[in-house]
């Protein structure tokens, strides 16, 4: 099954296209991001940024990998949903699932044989990357891995979806706008959430572009990866019900009934896990390692009642330097968001907005500071502890390089098409002829 899927894709045109398109869309956003980081650095005369703000993470490996993001919104899926719309269309699916080849078989060497495509469309990254190297710039392997792997699960969604739809719908432009049609309902509840809080922020963090940009930011979270894992496993179970020609209608959607509520259940369970690691080299996700081993000797719960609106960018803040970080750490910890508008203009309780309440135990205090040491000072006041001592650790020097991008456009914007182009023009007749001897 794993070489007629290979066979399948090789004459694909749509996977040839991804693969020569891939090398200028990686190569723009790699020579974009040396220049501007060049620039940062005063490589081009004028005055360097502070050192300590240049870090490789967020001015090459995010705005390079950045390119893989737009070709799994808008490029995979129109491949993976070739692969199951085929079968359907020529009737090959029916003939196929008369052989011993059982339907999750056949799905899993779908998976597969598109996995090793990602990966020969990874190329353009690892060769970046070595470029960056070469030039002298430093890179931190596990934020890097850590980005890299965010991509590999955003895309394994996206095809799981482009799996689901191409099964249920009857032809590919169905499929297709069905696939499209769910990114863009990702998109709204990622910025509807945003607005209104409650139940929709807690989902939020689960959509494919919110849980891109946790691993962007240096941090991996096992809440986000299980349910990024889980909701795939369910659309690959999804596909596998309505990809078999012979089971009943009424079946399939009371199997489909079940797969969604076992699905939603699982990945809620999984959504509440608190574990997770800053990766991150500058430790941007962290409080300080004394203040970490302080916050985690506190046994009595931590609560904060924030009376902030969701577009506040006060809550942004107090989200991102305490909240998150606060998670983490502290055993027993919970938040309540009080604010009754979205913007705090209209709010009911005007005289209280902006306030910010921090109870440990039965003690509680109020603070309108968004600045991390305030907010720690604070807590251990509540909690009867004793600060800690300054953390010993070194500051993050930061990387500053002014390098000029030497050899990226001939690679990515020649080379690499051309090379795709003529392995297409050699390998596709070959193993079309016979893929269709095969079936």
């Amino acid at each position: 099954m794993i070489g007629l899927e290979t066979r399948e894709l090789l004459a694909s045109r749509a996977g040839w296209l991804l693969l020569a398109m891939i090398g200028p869309l990686v190569g723009h956003a790699f020579i974009t991001a040396v220049l501007s980081y060049a620039e940062a650095s005063g490589g081009i005369g004028g005055p360097a940024a502070l050192a300590q703000g240049l870090s490789p993470l967020d001015g090459i490996v995010v705005p390079m990998l950045g390119a893989y993001d737009l070709a799994a919104t808008f490029l995979l899926p129109f491949v993976a949903i070739r692969l199951v719309a085929a079968e359907r269309e020529s009737g090959a699916g029916k003939l196929l699932a008369q052989t011993p080849a059982e339907l999750p078989a056949r799905l899993a060497a779908k998976a597969l044989v598109l996995l090793a495509g990602g990966l020969a469309a990874g190329l353009p990254a690892l060769l970046a990357l070595f470029l960056w190297h070469g030039y002298g710039g430093h890179l931190a392997l596990p934020e890097t891995a850590n980005v890299v792997l965010g991509h590999l699960l955003h895309a394994l969604l996206a095809t799981a979806v482009a799996f689901a739809a191409a099964a249920v719908c009857r032809g590919s432009a169905s499929a297709a706008i069905v696939t499209l049609g769910f990114t863009v309902g990702t998109w709204a509840l990622d910025f509807v959430s945003a607005v209104q809080g409650g139940l929709l922020a807690r989902l939020a963090p689960f959509t494919p572009e919110a849980a891109l940009r946790t691993f962007e930011h240096g941090e991996l979270r096992l809440s986000t990866v299980a349910v990024l894992a889980l909701l795939s496993l369910a659309g690959f179970a999804f596909a596998a019900l309505w990809l078999d020609p012979f089971r009943p209608l009424r079946r399939r959607a009371t199997l489909s009934a079940a797969l969604l509520v076992l699905a939603v259940g699982a990945a809620a369970l999984a959504g509440a896990s608190r574990s997770g690691w800053d990766l991150s080299e500058d430790r941007r996700n962290s409080f300080p390692r004394t203040d970490e081993v302080a916050l985690r000797k506190i046994e009595l719960p931590v609560h904060v009642t924030a009376h902030l609106a969701a577009e506040d960018p006060r809550l942004a803040d107090l989200e991102r330097n305490v909240l998150a970080k606060l998670r983490r750490v502290v055993p027993r910890f919970s938040v309540t968001y009080a604010a009754e508008s979205r913007s705090g203009l209209f709010e009911g309780s005007a005289r209280h907005y902006g306030e910010v309440w921090y109870a440990v135990g039965r003690r509680r205090a109020q603070l309108r500071s968004t600045t991390e040491p305030i907010v720690l000072a604070k807590i251990y006041e509540l909690a009867g502890v004793a600060p800690p001592p300054p953390s010993p650790e070194a500051p993050y020097p930061g990387y500053p390089l002014a390098a000029a991008p030497r050899g990226a456009a001939s690679l990515f914007y020649l080379a690499w098409p051309l090379a795709a182009g003529l392995a297409y023009a050699v390998f596709r007749g070959r193993w079309r002829s016979t893929c269709q001897d095969l079936v």
